[in-house]
């Protein structure tokens, strides 16, 4: 298995698996996500690959693309409520269906954090939707920790 910063070339692939993730998303909150993986969606990821605060990492087995991740650097200046904070905030992630639990998500987020201390980031961040539970269990099993936490009350 090779990790890597994604080409160009493999942005159509690195687009079927982000269909799998929409799709799970989808079926979790219908009452968020679009139903359709629609144009838009396709076409954005040209947009983060040329996007100089972003980066999209591949994970590639005898050829084909099986997991991505895209990342963002953000920076955040002191406020009156918080410190000043620099940190990598994972955006977007997936292991294509027939890849997972063989070491591709593991392998793509030793790479991330790797990643981020070569950018002098000591601190990785992502959130996740709560009905997805083995997305929760794998994020803990590669050391994430829970610190904050988002609610709703629907009326």
């Amino acid at each position: 298995m090779m990790i890597r910063l994604a080409e160009k070339a493999d942005l159509p692939s690195i687009n079927q698996l982000r269909l799998q993730v929409h799709e799970l998303h989808a079926g979790g909150r219908p009452d968020i996500f679009q139903p359709q993986f629609n144009a838009e969606l396709t076409d954005h990821i040209y947009d983060i690959y040329d996007d100089e605060n972003s980066e999209i990492i591949a994970a590639e087995i005898d050829g084909k693309i099986c997991g991505f991740a895209v990342v963002e650097f953000i920076e955040k200046p002191e406020s009156p409520y918080s410190l000043a904070r620099n940190f990598l905030r994972v955006v977007e992630f997936g292991v294509d269906k027939s890849c997972r639990r063989q070491g591709v998500g593991t392998q793509l987020f030793d790479y991330i954090k790797s990643f981020a201390a070569e950018k002098n980031l000591d601190t990785v961040e992502l959130d996740m939707w709560e009905f997805n539970e083995g997305a929760l269990k794998f994020y803990e099993s590669v050391g994430f920790k829970t610190y904050r936490r988002y609610m709703e009350f629907k009326s």
